[in-house]
């Protein structure tokens, strides 16, 4: 068919080349006078194909036909009229000149919402099916007959830019080809519009768009998405006009803020972290991203109200000044004025579609800086863009400053930054309620700082937080090989500081420091490493299963992360468990609640520090210091979260696996107490094998999950090994845990103490013989002096109970009596660690063969590795940590079978 083209825009360019496409001759094109000299897409897409392109400012005056207008688009002698998009009035002589009339695309399903803002009103009335007519027109352009419609869903956070570009720009382009072949056919219907239902709403003007907020929250929010970029809603904050924009529903805790009056709004709106809150007369929530103030400019909401006192000037290189000579031609080739350092891209006539251009543009001239659509629209001005492109060539994002509360202290020589509250959302902020609590020194019992102690609403409010990092934020979408570089930057960060954290970890559990050093911090460091490198390498597999035949099948297996997890990690090595599940969890791509034993909170809040300087996104880590009860109580019973993740005592194991059960039947791993059997045969190289046991006793005090908690001795060595166990454990220097030459630090905590002592106690009474300390140093501080007990009956509270600390408890066997001493040895609900000493391997083999535990030591102790799996059997729990292993308890696998034709 011979066409005219009555429109404008990108959209009309794309329907006309369609039409060309679908080999219809363009007989001319009708179009908009150029804006600044600047021609519209259409005009430019018909004059490079050669097509006659006609620029009118008006058709007609007072609704007649300008005569001369009228004339020169009927020598055309079109048969049909397409109008994609036409923002002008084409009179009745026009519409009906063709043999087949005219055709027009609407941004409605009509007669829903006539009128020239149909697609905010379809957002601002809350419509849940939108979409386009393609009609007949008619005089009154919007109420002729129905040709064809198309209908898509309108999702709750969609704007007009949003549900134009998903639906009705690609599917109305399509649509406007599909109708005129129906035309073509002969095959085109005229249904005429039911006036049931039909609105007629009004054309939104900046002076219309002000906020109603005498409504409901969903409401408010439809109204602001519905004007969102244009003409933009907007209310009176502060005594001046200040336009809302990126509005979602907040169905979240209310955020912690400033406060900030809005006039004729029934509550303040909160500014947080994340935005702007506003209520509304519902006491819902509705979150904005960004306002633009009366003069224009655009800034992050959650800057509202702040006075930033202007950023410094930028000192520009002689390439800079280059590159922004560069810029100063894109802006003026895509807007056709002089640009000055003054002159408004959208001020100037620019449009959406520039958006697109100027970004791309700008990566081709500005050696590769990569800009995002909202760099434009929150810098419209050129002087303020310059300054956003300089910055991002120099890789310097406009994120807000990381600023928290800390102690500082100086402690072994070096100044300490201590952050000692909650980490929610990349920010330390106080506990809900506002409580402390105090963590002590172990080797002066002093207060080292207060702490915020964590509530069941800090639970909720970090979950929230974690759960929109997951489903929303950029964790979820990031590639995994990006991950992985944000652990690697987080372990390098790490290894900077390791000092300052071997330090708070030696004041704060006791630990040696440079044991926290190498051991605490170091291994720490090494496994994020490791599961670093494990982050774009979780791969799945193909599954040879039987055809349907004559059809042929596939299955194939994903690795998806499970989405919120908690992890619970004890005293003893408070960095290094933290580490041990953390780096597992988030290189499966989760996100993490942690909470660190109350005693010991301090490492795992230095690390939150470092987790935002690493550029973690907000909420994918958090970690809430408090006690068990409450906290930990709080996350197994949380129905959003999917796994926990705990290391600490069999019956607090059993607590949170029966919570975890009754509520959500979450996936749990349980790394839990030991009573870790260590055999010393005769014909071990006993030197190695005293030095080695007293290591696997006595490392880290003896609040190690893995000790030793028995040790059985070969009768003809007995004697002889004890000896020199004395001899060794004489010549520890117990002391000042910051003192480099110290071996033996203080015990975690008094509690942990007087539990030790008492044990003690009880061995005596039982008859075991104490052959060596079994009190409290006699120095300030909680110091236990290393122990050695002989002579431990197999039936007695000391052989089945673990110390977790610095207690040797040895037991003889009958020489040559291997199978014996290994049922003594698998006589105990636990099974988490053993080891074995002789130089005869078939017996080292056949201990390790029936040894039940997760973990045989031969000829060494305490022998761990990231790259090995670590993890018991029995009571001692289930699941593993480290290795490739440790990934499983992070996973769940998702299996995919697809049908097709040969």
């Amino acid at each position: 068919m011979k066409i005219a083209v009555i429109g404008q825009s990108v959209f009309g360019a794309d329907v006309y080349k369609l039409l060309q496409k679908d080999g219809h001759e363009i007989v001319g094109v009708f179009t908009v006078p150029d804006v600044n000299g600047k021609p519209d897409p259409l005009a430019v897409a018909a004059q490079s194909d050669g097509i006659p392109v006609f620029k009118y400012k008006r058709w007609q005056i007072k609704k007649q036909p300008i005569p001369e207008v009228l004339a020169e688009y009927q020598k055309l002698g079109a048969e049909l009229n397409v109008l994609p998009f036409c923002s002008q009035f084409i009179p009745m002589d026009v519409i009906n000149f063709p043999k087949e009339r005219s055709i027009i695309y609407h941004p409605s399903i009509l007669p829903l919402h006539r009128g020239a803002s149909a697609i905010n009103w379809t957002l601002m009335q809350g419509d849940k099916v939108g979409g386009f007519s393609v009609f007949w027109a008619d005089d009154g352009l919007d109420t002729g007959p129905i040709l064809l419609q198309k209908k898509t869903y309108v999702a709750p956070n969609d704007t007009v830019d949003t549900i134009y570009n998903r639906f009705l720009y690609p599917e109305g382009v399509k649509a406007m080809g599909e109708a005129v072949r129906l035309i073509d056919t002969g095959m085109a219907p005229k249904i005429v519009q039911n006036e049931d239902g039909a609105t007629y709403d009004a054309m939104m003007k900046k002076s219309n768009a002000v906020i109603n907020w005498d409504q409901s929250a969903e409401a408010i929010h439809n109204w602001i998405r519905g004007c969102d970029k244009v003409p933009g809603a907007w209310a009176t904050i502060n005594g001046e006009q200040v336009t809302l924009y990126g509005s979602k529903m907040w169905n979240r805790m209310e955020p912690r803020g400033r406060s900030v009056e809005i006039q004729g709004a029934s509550r303040p709106a909160i500014v947080h972290k994340n935005g702007m809150v506003v209520f509304g007369k519902d006491g819902k929530m509705v979150n904005i991203s960004q306002v633009q103030m009366a003069s224009g400019k655009m800034i992050n909401a959650n800057k509202f109200g702040r006075d930033d006192g202007g950023e410094s000037k930028i000192e520009l290189t002689s390439e800079e000044k280059t590159m922004i000579a560069d810029l100063k031609k894109v802006w003026a080739g895509i807007l056709n004025v002089d640009v000055e350092i003054t002159t408004d891209f959208f001020k100037s006539g620019a449009g959406s579609m520039d958006v697109v251009r100027l970004v791309e543009e700008v990566k081709e001239k500005c050696n590769g800086v990569s800009l995002e659509n909202d760099d434009v629209y929150m810098n419209t001005v050129f002087e303020d863009f310059c300054t956003c492109v300089v910055k991002r060539g120099r890789g310097i994002e406009d994120k807000e400053p990381f600023e928290f509360e800390a102690v500082k202290m100086r402690k072994n020589n070096m100044d300490l930054t201590i952050p000692y509250q909650l980490f929610i959302e990349n920010e330390f902020m106080d506990s809900s309620d506002g409580k402390m609590f105090k963590t002590i020194n172990p080797a002066n019992e002093e207060v080292i700082c207060e702490v915020s102690r964590g509530t069941p609403d800090d639970v909720n409010r970090a979950v929230e937080a974690a759960k929109e990092a997951f489903f929303e934020g950029p964790w979820g979408k990031m590639n995994a090989r990006d991950r992985g570089k944000l652990m690697y930057r987080l372990a390098d960060l790490m290894e900077e500081h390791k000092e300052e954290l071997a330090t708070l970890e030696s004041i704060d559990s006791g630990a040696v420091y440079t044991l926290a050093l190498k051991t605490h911090v170091g291994m720490s460091i090494d496994t994020f490493r490791y599961f670093a490198g494990w982050c774009d390498k979780i791969q799945g597999k193909t599954i040879p299963i039987n055809h349907s035949t004559p059809n042929r099948n596939l299955t194939y297996t994903k690795r998806e992360p499970i989405g919120v997890c908690g992890i619970v990690v004890p005293w003893n090595y408070p960095l290094m468990m933290l580490a041990w599940k953390m780096a597992a969890c988030l290189a499966a791509g989760n996100v993490v609640l942690l909470k660190p034993a109350q005693v010991t909170p301090l490492t795992a809040l230095k690390f939150a520090e470092l987790s935002v300087k690493a550029g973690f996104p907000p909420g994918v880590i958090n970690i809430l210091p408090g006690p068990g009860s409450s906290i930990g109580q709080a996350m197994s019973e949380h129905p959003d979260i999917r796994k926990i993740g705990f290391t600490g005592s069999t019956p607090i194991g059993k607590t949170i696996m029966e919570s975890c059960a009754k509520v959500n039947v979450k996936k749990v791993g349980l790394e839990l107490g030991g009573k870790s059997p260590l055999i010393i045969f005769s014909d071990c190289d006993i030197d190695k094998a005293v030095r080695m046991a007293c290591s696997a006793v006595f490392f880290n005090k003896g609040e190690n999950c893995i000790a030793a908690g028995r040790l059985f001795v070969e009768d003809s060595i007995h004697d002889e090994f004890i000896k020199r166990v004395v001899a060794e454990v004489k010549k520890m220097k117990v002391g000042d845990p910051l003192n480099r030459s110290t071996d033996h630090g203080p015990q975690n905590h008094r509690a942990h103490l007087e539990k030790l002592v008492e044990f003690c106690d009880i061995g005596v009474k039982e008859g075991a013989t104490l052959v060596y300390g079994g009190k409290q140093a006699d120095m300030p501080g909680l110091f236990m002096t290393p122990t050695v007990f002989t002579d431990v009956e197999d039936d007695t509270m000391m052989a089945i109970e673990e110390s977790f600390g610095p207690i040797m408890i040895v037991s003889r066997f009958m020489d040559g009596d291997i199978d014996g001493v290994i049922a003594r040895a698998n006589a105990s609900e636990y099974g988490l660690a053993s080891g074995v000493f002789t130089k005869d391997i078939n017996k080292a083999m056949t201990v390790a063969d029936g040894i039940k535990a997760g973990t045989v030591f031969v000829n060494t102790y305490n022998k761990t590795d990231v790259a090995s799996p670590f993890g018991g059997f029995k009571q001692s729990g289930f699941g593993k940590d480290l290795g490739e292993e440790a990934l499983n308890e992070y996973l769940q696998t998702k299996a995919v079978t697809v049908e097709y034709n040969m």
